[in-house]
């Protein structure tokens, strides 16, 4: 298991990249330019300045999270061939520095979804929470300026620019079913992997988040089988998951442990952490702990011992801890915490599996 720390880039992250480095384990950040918009072409020159910036600190740059889709491939319009000629360009160009995974989502519209930022856990640290009920009733964009004017950083998937046109976009996913946005996300993987294929980089889906349709927006990366039914509509290596144990813990009839066995050699990137799940349906994230939350995160990490796994992985989202001002869910403190709990979990394994190699006749 290759570890990494997701990095929001110089100025626009409170973590820096020393601090990173410092983190036991961590080979890597995790990584992209959030400035540049959905659907068009990165430049050569700001992937180059990432890639030093990292080079200079000890760290790679394996893997980058997100390459987001635009709107138009999931509508299945006509524009979608100039935005995937754009995505092609852009594999092309980081495969030139050395990615290995590229993350991206097929959300409509949002990618993540939470009604509270800050949510005070009992001990006082804040993390994130979704209250179900609100998102039944809340008004979208009454919702997107809560998320804007409760973050002094720009928060990815919920940038501005990004959500200037919500209302023409919930107007343009009126009738878009599920079995379109899967013909959708069918003929985008054709278009892409191959490329991917021929660039030598893993293309990782994100399951959606939370794992259910939202404000009436169909949502498909959400269980076992439908990640089955992903992988069969490009059947190649490359065509892989980011296996996030934290968004698909959220409906607790996802058995994550039989998703890392089934999907083994398709998942490249992982990311692991944990949700406390309540009876009616509220979730909020906790430490990485296994005890904290509802996801067996001992379990998984067992999982990926078992199955040999040499991809990447990140902790993902963490608590707010000891008055630390940050971007919501992506401070220094409870993810590099959130890390030492994954190695004294993966080193526990790693001594279990020794004994029994030593006990073998």
């Amino acid at each position: 298991m290759q570890m990494g720390f997701r990095w929001f880039g110089e100025g626009n992250d409170t973590v820096t990249l020393d601090q990173i480095r410092q983190i036991p384990g961590v080979t890597g950040i995790v990584w992209a330019l959030h400035d540049v918009p959905a659907g068009e072409e990165w430049p050569m020159d700001k992937i180059e300045a990432v890639r030093d910036q990292a080079a200079r600190a000890g760290l790679n740059i394996d893997v980058v999270e997100s390459v987001n889709v635009h709107e138009d491939i999931k509508l299945g319009r006509p524009s979608r061939d100039g935005y995937i000629a754009n995505y092609k360009r852009t594999i092309e160009k980081l495969a030139q520095v050395g990615v290995k995974v590229i993350c991206y989502n097929f959300m409509p519209v949002f990618d993540w979804l939470r009604t509270d930022l800050r949510k005070e856990l009992e001990d006082g640290s804040t993390a994130l929470f979704y209250e179900k009920s609100k998102i039944e009733d809340i008004d979208p964009f009454e919702l997107v300026r809560r998320i804007n004017e409760n973050s002094a950083l720009t928060m990815p998937g919920w940038e501005p620019e990004r959500l200037a046109h919500l209302t023409a976009l919930f107007e343009a996913y009126q009738g878009v079913t599920q079995e379109h946005l899967w013909d959708n996300l069918r003929y985008f993987l054709s278009e892409i992997v191959p490329v991917a294929e021929r660039c030598g980089i893993k293309m990782a889906i994100h399951p959606d988040d939370p794992p259910w349709p939202v404000f009436g927006l169909p949502r498909i990366i959400t269980s076992q089988a439908n990640l089955r039914r992903f992988l069969k509509l490009y059947d190649s290596p490359y065509n892989g998951i980011t296996l996030c144990s934290g968004s698909l813990g959220a409906n607790p009839d996802n058995d994550i442990v039989a998703m890392i066995h089934e999907f083994a050699d398709r998942i490249p990137f992982a990311h692991i952490r944990n949700v406390r799940v309540y009876e009616n349906g509220d979730f909020i994230e906790t430490s990485h702990r296994t005890q904290d939350g509802t996801v067996d995160i001992a379990g998984i990490v067992q999982a990926y011992h078992d199955i040999g796994f040499t991809g990447y992985a990140r902790p993902d989202h963490g608590r707010h801890l000891w008055g630390e001002q940050c971007r919501p869910g992506y401070g220094l403190y409870d993810r590099a915490l959130g890390i030492m709990y994954l190695w004294g979990l993966w080193d526990g394994a790693e001594r279990r599996a020794a004994r029994e190699r030593k006990v073998a006749p």
